[in-house]
């Protein structure tokens, strides 16, 4: 069996021999070579040709991102950020740039904890060999294209009514963050709907990402909490290690944060998150599964469908791992298989008021 060729690169000595023992342990892994900062991994991957990179962000003499630019340019290689929570702002840049998937570092001392992410850092290494760049790239160039965001909608204006949809539930995982960010700066600032996102992210993450989406998307969007109501026009993100859970009360809509159960397995979970849609919403619920391995968000998309909701899926075009969006397919309960760049216009006009409830076929 031929292993996984792979490229260590941080400035921690201690790190890079961590990272390359947990690595190392997996029969399917070899760590070919290790670097200690930007220039050094040029180097090294121009000689060693990696199958895939983990990288730190903030190195001395070239960062992370600075290599990046120039790894993404020169030989697209499939890269794992490994980073703190301290510095999760810089996670979604460097997926802007191209990183595929990202590893939060133990908020303890790394000398005393890193071990105890070797099952996680492992089963992302097997999970982002040999995806195609292209389709990185494709998202990349999709989030550089120069938009005119409308200023969002002000905290203060009154608030307008749910159309045809009430809720929008996306699903998503690996390679979902800049897909979710294409989506949501694309959408009108007029959006009618409430738009609810798990994105399997660990806890202390989704808050910056839900910052970061909240000035680039003219809508609002915030890391949900328990009590919050869904009002058209606006973002909620379950947060990191939590499930997020709708529920319709007599004052409307309102969002419940339930935590980690012992035998979950996705956290947040998008099948718990879309189920709840389903039964609060019916016919007004929206599914969307974008980019992620495994089968969340089947059982999620059934619930919707089994209600008179329709559903959408990225296309194998563009999702970085078909696996998801596969999934739902297999099942028959997606109405529309779009790529990435159409998906925006789709749910924009299956949400605009005075659209109705039209079969759009499949």
């Amino acid at each position: 069996m031929k292993k996984i060729r792979t490229l260590v690169v941080d400035d921690s000595a201690y790190n890079r021999m961590v990272i390359t023992k947990m690595l190392e342990g997996d029969a399917g892994v070899e760590v070919v070579g290790t670097a200690n900062d930007g220039v050094d991994a040029i180097a090294k991957t121009l000689r060693l040709m990696p199958d895939v990179i983990t990288l730190d962000l903030e190195m001395p003499n070239m960062d992370g991102f600075t290599f990046l630019r120039w790894l993404m340019k020169e030989r697209p290689t499939p890269v794992l950020i490994i980073s703190s929570r301290t510095d999760s702002r810089s996670v979604f840049r460097a997926m802007e740039l191209g990183a595929v998937d990202f590893l939060a570092k133990p908020e303890a001392r790394i000398s005393k904890s890193l071990e105890g992410v070797r099952d996680e850092l492992v089963a992302k290494v097997h999970a982002i060999l040999n995806l195609e760049m292209s389709k990185i790239q494709s998202t990349v160039e999709l989030l550089s294209e120069k938009k005119e965001v409308p200023p969002p909608r002000r905290e203060d204006e009154e608030v307008r009514e749910h159309g045809p949809i009430e809720v929008v539930a996306i699903a998503s995982s690996t390679g979902g963050p800049p897909a979710i960010q294409a989506i949501l700066t694309s959408l009108p600032p007029d959006f009618s709907a409430t738009i609810v996102v798990a994105q399997h992210m660990p806890p202390g993450f989704t808050r910056s990402f839900a910052e970061r989406l909240n000035k680039l998307s003219p809508l609002m969007v915030s890391e949900a909490a328990a009590g919050d109501r869904l009002l058209p026009g606006s973002v909620l993100i379950a947060p990191g290690g939590n499930h997020l859970i709708v529920k319709r009360e007599r004052e409307g809509l309102v969002v419940d944060v339930l935590p980690r159960g012992p035998e979950d397995k996705y956290v947040p979970s998008a099948d718990r998150m879309m189920v709840s849609v389903a039964e609060a919403c019916g016919p007004a619920a929206l599914g969307v599964v974008l980019t992620g391995m495994g089968k969340d968000g089947v059982e999620g998309a059934t619930a919707i469908k089994k209600r008179r909701g329709r559903c959408l899926a990225e296309s194998e075009e563009t999702a970085v791992i078909f696996g998801m969006p596969q999934e739902a397919i297999r099942a028959g309960v997606v109405d529309l298989v779009l790529p990435l760049g159409r998906m925006a216009e789709e749910i924009a006009e299956r949400c605009r008021p005075g659209t109705g409830m039209v079969e759009k076929g499949a």
